[in-house]
């Protein structure tokens, strides 16, 4: 962990109250009701937090990633729902209109989602299209003042909720990139999915039927799209890393007291060493991924390449979250099974970790790629 500095620590501050305060006492009935958490986001936009790392020029708080990463840990710890959406809206579609658009997309649809008024969904797979965003089949064709866009995209966050929706789609020059607002007319959102977990977080289709985009809204030169994409990928998996750290650390910490307090054999059962020897080494892994985490995130600062720590904080930090999980679930024995001790919804929220922004599979074959670079 570095040194922070005393505006790190104060914002850090304000995030722990905030999760501990708004986001910890909602997560358990919102898991259950799948109500998608629009209070808990309009609190987190008033203080600034939707925007973190876009610049004050634009609405945002002009944060630096690490100070984001150990943001995003902390509200991940208290509901990873929301963090996921968070992660979403700032790590894509924000980071994207920030260094690919144009000042008047900025000023159009940067600004309020940095603000917090709106959110924002990346809409990259497909139904038939996942690990391989090549090969996507939506279309976008030139028409007098502008575009129209045919396709359907699958598992988008925020669908149906966001505001702003980056799309790609297939042009005659390649992928290219286009905003969307909600209200176009030929857009259109299926039910959220029945998942896992994450269950407030929703995710949906996002179906397009010659939907018309002005000119003005595309996002850089066309047929730059998928490297647009793999771009903001890279920004969003800092923020997929840190939030399975705070689902990590979460369940761990439950474990911990957990063990701390239950008695069996007239000891605290965290005195036997096959509980005490599972607590160390889910400590050691979780502190393992944080530090990858935050190596990623500060080479961001610097303005560095970090495509390879990104995969690297994304592939093992996930890993540890459904580890630490298991074994959490494992400690509290027959409570980790019951919802009233949250661990069971942690375990299932870590699943999701090691699949989407790039499955652990994918992240590999980054690694393998990068080494040789």
């Amino acid at each position: 962990m570095p040194a922070l500095t005393a505006d790190q620590k104060m914002v850090l501050e304000m995030v722990r109250q905030v999760a501990r305060e708004v986001l910890w006492p909602l997560a358990p009935e919102y898991d259950r009701s799948g109500a998608f958490p629009w209070p808990q986001l309009k609190k987190l936009g008033q203080l600034g937090l939707l925007g973190m790392t876009t610049p004050e020029a634009w609405g945002g708080a002009g944060l630096d990633s690490v100070t984001w990463a150990l943001a995003l840990e902390e509200i991940a710890a208290a509901d990873p729902s929301v963090a996921v959406i968070l992660s979403v809206t700032s790590g894509l579609p924000q980071y994207m209109l920030l260094r690919f658009g144009t000042e008047a997309q900025k000023r159009k649809y940067l600004t309020p989602l940095a603000r917090g008024e709106w959110i924002g969904a990346f809409c990259l797979t497909e139904p038939h299209v996942g690990s391989d965003p090549a090969s996507l089949k939506t279309r976008a064709r030139r028409v007098p003042g502008g575009w129209r866009i045919s396709g359907v995209k699958s598992w988008v966050t925020s669908g149906g909720e966001a505001q702003v929706y980056v799309v790609m789609a297939r042009t005659e020059a390649g992928i290219s990139s286009f905003i969307v607002e909600k209200t176009t007319p030929g857009l259109s959102f299926g039910p959220p999915e029945e998942k896992m977990g994450l269950h407030a977080a929703h995710t949906c289709e996002v179906r397009l039927e010659e939907v018309f985009v002005p000119e003005e809204n595309l996002l850089g030169p066309e047929g730059r799209g998928l490297a647009q994409a793999l771009a903001g990928l890279d920004s969003g998996r800092i923020g997929i890393a840190a939030q399975a750290v705070g689902i990590a650390r979460a369940a761990f910490e439950i474990a911990r007291q957990y063990a701390d307090e239950r008695t069996q054999f007239g000891q605290k059962i965290r005195e036997f060493q096959g509980v005490g020897f599972k607590l160390a080494e889910m400590h050691a892994q979780i502190a393992a991924a944080r530090a990858l985490v935050l190596e990623a995130a500060a080479k961001k600062d610097r303005g560095e390449r970090y495509t390879l720590e990104a995969s690297t904080a994304k592939l093992f930090a996930s890993e540890v979250a459904v580890g630490v999980t298991r074994a959490a679930v494992q400690v509290l024995g027959g409570y980790g099974y019951h919802r009233d001790y949250r661990v069971e919804r942690y375990y299932r929220d870590a699943k999701i970790t090691e699949i989407y922004e790039g499955t652990s599979e994918i992240q590999k074959l980054i690694i393998a790629r990068e080494l040789y670079r």
